[in-house]
C-alpha cells in the first residue's frame, strides 16, 4: 500500500489580467497552467472582466483594455515559491517588464496568502493595491463574497469605495 505525504495547503486568492494578444486565451491558457503546478489546486475561477488600462497617471483610453479575473486555489508551497511559479507562467506568456504598469501579456499577481501579512523586497501581502482595484475586487467578490483582505476589511464595502466599473466580459466555462 502506497502512502502519500500529506500536504498542508493554505487558500490563496490570484489575481489575472492581460491586455495584448489573445487575451481570454491567455488567461485560459495561464489558468489551466497554475492547476498543473505541483502543490496547487484551483478551486473557483471568475468570470472574466473588462477594464481600462491604468496606469501610474490613471486611467488610458489609448491603451488597450484588460481583461481580468480572480481565482481561489489552495497550495502547498511557499508565497515566494508560488511567486517564482507564477514569474515562470508569465514569462512563458512574453510577459516583458520594461515599464511600471505597462501593457502586458500576462500579468498574475498574489493577492492574499491565507492571513499572512508581510512585506519583504520580493513580495508583499496582502498585494498593496488589491484594496483599492475593482478590476481584482469585482471578479473575487463573485466568487468569494464574504471575503476579506487581511488589514483592510471586507471586499464588499472595498468594491463600494472604487472608482472603476469592469464589465462582464465574459462567464468562466472549464
Amino acid at each position: 500500500m502506497r502512502r502519500e505525504k500529506l500536504r498542508v495547503t493554505l487558500p490563496v486568492v490570484i489575481a489575472l489580467g492581460s491586455n495584448l494578444g489573445d487575451r481570454d486565451t491567455t488567461l485560459r491558457e495561464a489558468i489551466a497552467e497554475i492547476g498543473r503546478l505541483d502543490g496547487v489546486w484551483v478551486d473557483e475561477v471568475s468570470s472574466f472582466y473588462e477594464t481600462d488600462a491604468l496606469k501610474p497617471e490613471g486611467v488610458d483610453l489609448d491603451a488597450p483594455a484588460y481583461i481580468n479575473a480572480v481565482i481561489l486555489v489552495r497550495s502547498a508551497l511557499t508565497p515566494h515559491d508560488l511567486l517564482s511559479a507564477l514569474q515562470s507562467i508569465e514569462k512563458a506568456h512574453d510577459r516583458v517588464r520594461l515599464e511600471r504598469w505597462g501593457d502586458r501579456t500576462l500579468d498574475l499577481d498574489i493577492v492574499t496568502f491565507g492571513s499572512l501579512v508581510q512585506h519583504d523586497d520580493i513580495l508583499t501581502l496582502p498585494h498593496p493595491r488589491a484594496f483599492e482595484r475593482a478590476f481584482v475586487l469585482a471578479p473575487w467578490y463573485e466568487i468569494e463574497p464574504r471575503a476579506e483582505i487581511p488589514g483592510r476589511g471586507p471586499i464588499a464595502a472595498l468594491l463600494k469605495a472604487t472608482y472603476e466599473s469592469p464589465r462582464l466580459h465574459a462567464r468562466w466555462s472549464s
